[in-house]
């Protein structure tokens, strides 16, 4: 069954904001809508919390988009993750316990996603605190399926050797095996286009002292060799052990980071040589987009009337696989400048929490919102 909301979509909340020269329009209504592919003939794939993902036609038109279709259903929720391989022409669609590819072809709005060519959380859970993760994010780079799986707990020790960590297999599914482990939350995956490297972020632990660590980050998952340690739930940030007697010295320093609570949940690198009408100018050339949810924790510990952590899309400016500020540990100096703005009043209200991000193929950049159910599209004035 379609997700798609009916009825004509929203305008866009007056508090919103976006840098000069550039407007924001909401382009359709999706219920649920998470992570975002875009095809190559100017459609959008638009995946959920639900059981379907839904196409956009003519998302990059000069005008309206066409009318939201339910292109697949797999009864599995959330069907939260969606990739685009050029390289195969195939789509790969994640839901709460499997992966499913889908050929393409120009212009197709359905199609069945068949049989599974993967699985996930495959084992039990281990925590007892009830903070399970069901969403699966899936890329693909450099020739390789990737898959990211959140943990069953906010902290404790996996069972499961898929929980908790990003899988690396081969574009049919097989010979599966961990890439990076004991990351807590990796909901965001992207692929940089310039140089083929996996990164990674999402959601890391809660509660810790001090309020308002860990940072959360943004790292690139390939660039490390082996299997890359994060430390969760042991260690964050700057190889810094919240746990006692933790050995972090072998764990991974991310290269981005975000405020705590941010919970990134989708990225996408804007490509360094983009075409298309609506192309960014050259100050977004191979930068990084990153959504955030935003927080449901308070100001502090013990302050829940307005949240720590606003939604915002941020982005950072990059040299490759290089941000071009480096973390700043004291979390005075930040990496990114806000690129959307204004999710979030100071009483705390909030209009909207983006989730999903792409850039389409004519250099549109679009944003999906899971709490307003907008997707959004951004362009050059």
């Amino acid at each position: 069954m379609s997700v798609s909301a009916a009825g004509s979509p929203p305008t866009v909340p007056d508090a919103l904001t976006v840098p000069a020269g550039f407007t924001i329009e909401v382009i359709a209504s999706i219920a649920g809508a998470r992570e975002l592919a875009a095809l190559p003939n100017g459609d959008l794939l638009v995946a959920t919390t639900g059981t379907s993902v839904d196409l956009l036609p003519d998302a990059e038109a000069d005008g309206a988009a066409g009318k939201p279709v339910v292109f697949t259903t797999i009864d599995d929720a959330p069907v939260q993750g969606i990739t685009f391989a050029s390289s195969s022409c195939s789509i790969y669609v994640a839901s709460n316990k499997a992966i499913f590819q889908i050929a393409y072809s120009d212009a197709l709005q359905s199609a069945p996603a068949g049989p599974a060519i993967a699985n996930v959380r495959t084992g039990g859970i281990s925590g007892t605190d009830g903070d399970v993760h069901t969403s699966t994010s899936v890329a693909f780079a450099g020739g390789k399926l990737y898959a990211s799986v959140g943990s069953s707990c906010n902290a404790c020790v996996e069972s499961d050797p898929t929980r908790a960590a990003v899988l690396e297999m081969s574009p049919s599914g097989a010979n599966s095996s961990v890439r990076a482990t004991r990351f807590r939350n990796a909901i965001a995956l992207a692929t940089n286009p310039a140089t083929q490297t996996l990164w990674a972020g999402g959601a890391g632990q809660d509660d810790l002292s001090p309020w308002g660590h860990p940072f959360e980050f943004f790292d690139a998952v390939t660039l490390h060799p082996g299997i890359a340690d994060y430390g969760w739930p042991d260690c964050e940030e700057n190889q810094h052990a919240y746990t006692s007697g933790a050995d972090c010295s072998a764990t991974v320093v991310p290269r981005i980071e975000l405020p705590a609570y941010s919970t990134i949940i989708g990225a996408a690198f804007y490509p360094a040589n983009a075409g298309g009408i609506h192309a960014f100018s050259g100050a977004y050339a191979g930068g990084l987009f990153l959504t955030a949810h935003g927080s449901w924790h308070g100001l502090t510990s013990t302050n829940a009337s307005v949240p720590y952590a606003p939604p915002r899309v941020a982005f950072v400016p990059m040299v490759g696989d290089a941000p071009v500020h480096e973390v700043d540990w004291t979390g005075e100096t930040p990496q990114w400048i806000d690129f959307v703005a204004g999710f979030q009043a100071s009483d705390g209200s909030r209009v909207g929490r983006p989730t999903g991000i792409a850039v389409g193929a004519k250099g549109s950049l679009f944003v999906a919102d899971d709490s307003s159910n907008c997707i959004y599209r951004i362009r050059p004035n």
